[in-house]
């Protein structure tokens, strides 16, 4: 199992680069265990204009190779492995990824959530193209242009009123002909005359992959199986997140979401030396420098753990 570790932070992105990069810097000597393909939910984004300190914006990818680099320059050790399985009932904590196991005395989660999708051929081609899973990341780009929304949730609303204020027209697309979304956002959607609802229908493709573009979106009505195809610049989906916790799960506390629970305004969990940071306990902001800014808080209240509980260690 070798030496123990002061920390080991689990997952890679905004939250998890951060933290590693405090840590560092604290001469802390972190391990990172990135998983098999770093950089969390911004390596599937394109242009990235609201992340502080780029003018003209950076490519999502980009972003994610100079945190790595960064956190790499200041001498955090990267291994790029799934974690499998974790011990946080015993001190040290296990951490288990393949063959391997480490001992850390703390830990810090960011192993961030993955946004649910349809499932078709041309979403995925499309993703950062025009496809998009976060109406405040990319919004922007669908200024004046049709907009459809997929879901029927109050994430989905919140997104199609974000998106009203920018495209010229929404469709929201739902496979019912009633909403999930609390009483007050169906108010709000219903409203909006910029936004329309088209009920009882599903997502059958996606075009354009060929110019590498959404220029329609052909739906089926699931009642009468119809197809009809509507002309989009932008497609939103917006029928959910999943947390990445499943290996937490017995673990630390959780929501009934199935996110970290921390204690508010820190990254604490449920078990003390086991912080959380980012996406995996976020499910209300879910933006690239928040996940950054408590992946800061984690590496600090790591070290601040580590000098009350082994003074002589940091």
């Amino acid at each position: 199992m070798g030496t123990t570790r002061k920390v080991i932070v689990i997952g890679s992105g905004p939250a998890g680069y951060t933290a590693a990069i405090y840590a560092a810097r604290a001469n802390l000597a972190p391990l990172m265990l990135t998983g098999a393909q770093p950089g969390g939910q911004l390596m599937l984004t394109t242009l990235v204009e609201n992340y502080p300190g780029f003018v003209e914006g950076i490519q999502g990818p980009e972003l994610m190779e100079t945190m790595k680099k960064q956190a790499e320059h200041f001498g955090t050790e990267m291994i790029a492995e799934d974690v499998t399985a974790v011990d946080f009932s015993r001190h040290p904590f296990v951490v288990r990824a393949g063959h391997a196991s480490w001992e850390g005395h703390t830990v810090i989660i960011a192993t961030g959530a993955t946004a649910k999708l349809l499932g078709l051929p041309a979403e995925a081609k499309l993703m950062g193209r025009g496809v998009s899973t976060c109406a405040t990341c990319d919004g922007f780009f669908f200024k004046d242009q049709n907009i459809m929304v997929v879901g029927g949730g109050d994430s989905a609303m919140e997104e199609a009123l974000y998106l009203s204020r920018l495209g010229k027209k929404v469709d929201v697309v739902h496979r019912r002909d009633t909403l999930r979304a609390s009483k007050i956002m169906q108010e709000r959607a219903f409203k909006n005359p910029k936004i329309e609802f088209v009920w009882d229908s599903a997502v059958d493709d996606v075009m354009d992959v060929e110019r590498g573009k959404v220029t329609a979106v052909r739906l089926r009505n699931l009642k009468t199986g119809a197809l009809s195809n509507r002309q989009v610049g932008g497609l939103f989906i917006a029928i959910g997140h999943e947390p990445n916790t499943q290996i937490f799960r017995g673990q630390i506390a959780l929501l009934p979401n199935g996110y970290i629970k921390v204690k508010p305004g820190t990254t604490e969990t449920s078990v003390p030396g086991v912080f959380a940071a980012g996406d995996v306990q976020d499910h209300v902001y879910r933006q690239a420098v928040t996940a950054a800014g408590t992946g800061c808080m984690a590496a600090l209240e790591a070290e601040r753990y580590l000098e009350a509980t082994q003074p002589h260690s940091t």
